[in-house]
């Protein structure tokens, strides 16, 4: 990935951390976004740099599309170019319908319209034959107690995928999306021991994934090897049987 230049929203923390260090060890010059967490941001730059790779930090709330233009025009200023799009960023919550109220709802869908308009800014901005993947949820492929808002807010995101991959395909763009299991990060910290216990035991491996096993398919799916690979919802979940 010599030359090019990743856009990783999210990137402080979790998978967007693990996946702005893959594909900086890649060769990508990497925009690490974060929204809140400097501190973290500026140690993943740091991570970067101390293996030789180019970063740069940028603070945007893809909540809010005026920090998304913001956010896309300072990559651009920084860098000239934009080669992978990473969506990344997200809120974690889960409810059941009974106690799911407005505020929590509306903060779950809040990073769905981001992310579309992120997608809608990152086909202006991504060069000819780059990549674009976002990140949504397993749990879109099941029936999940207490997750109708949060598999709800990223189902969206798989069909704004699928559309986009129809209109990024005349300029050789990739569109996909890689659906997690649960993956050891601060949004699933909190979980209760009995609920990890039951997602480790679920999966072929007897444990949860790591923020590394998602970055490396992202990778996978930036480099040129995954040329053929648009519109596809990739589960990446240590073969979960929930």
């Amino acid at each position: 990935m010599s030359g090019k230049v990743a856009l990783v929203t999210g990137a402080a923390r979790g998978i967007g951390r693990a996946t702005a260090l893959r594909l900086a060890a890649d060769g990508a010059a990497v925009v690490v976004n974060y929204r809140a967490n400097k501190a973290a941001a500026t140690e993943v730059q740091r991570a970067i740099a101390a293996h030789g790779g180019e970063a740069a930090i940028i603070r945007a709330d893809v909540t809010k599309l005026d920090e998304i233009d913001a956010l896309f025009e300072a990559a651009s200023s920084r860098f000239g170019r934009l080669d992978i799009l990473v969506n990344n960023a997200g809120v974690g919550g889960r409810s059941a319908f009974s106690t799911t109220e407005e505020a929590a709802y509306d903060s779950l869908f809040a990073i769905t319209k981001g992310v579309f308009f992120t997608l809608k800014a990152g086909l202006t901005h991504v060069e000819d034959g780059g990549r674009i993947v976002s990140i949504s949820t397993g749990l879109t492929r099941g029936w999940a107690s207490g997750a109708a808002a949060y598999a709800g807010s990223k189902a969206a995101i798989e069909q704004f995928s699928r559309a986009l991959s129809k209109e990024a395909g005349p300029r050789q763009i990739t569109v996909n999306a890689i659906l997690p299991g649960v993956i050891e990060t601060d949004m699933t910290a909190g979980m209760a021991e009995e609920v990890r216990s039951a997602a480790r035991s679920q999966t072929s491996f007897s444990r949860l994934g790591q923020p590394r096993d998602i970055a490396d398919v992202v990778a996978f799916l930036a480099s040129d090897d995954a040329r053929w690979i648009t519109g596809q919802m990739i589960v990446v979940n240590g073969g979960s049987t929930p």
